[in-house]
């Protein structure tokens, strides 16, 4: 496991999405913590708005606290 590397958790978090197609949000969370397991969950949600704002991303409301993330481009 590496420390994070602030720039390579949105390639990283692209690279799951495209691998793995739509996932839930924690689903998401804890592939990306197996690769940064000093990874923190603000960090992580950050980055996902970010990616959410540029157009990389779509995420949308499944159930209560429940996510799905998926590829903006599928």
């Amino acid at each position: 496991m590496e420390k994070v590397n602030d720039k390579l958790v949105a390639p990283t978090i692209i690279e799951a999405l495209d691998r793995n197609g739509a996932l839930k949000a924690e689903d998401l969370f804890k592939s990306v913590v197996k690769l940064y397991s000093d990874l923190d969950r603000r960090f992580f949600e950050e980055t996902l708005m970010g990616l959410e704002i540029k157009g990389l991303i779509r995420v949308s409301g499944m159930a209560r606290d429940k996510r799905r993330v998926e590829l903006a481009g599928r």
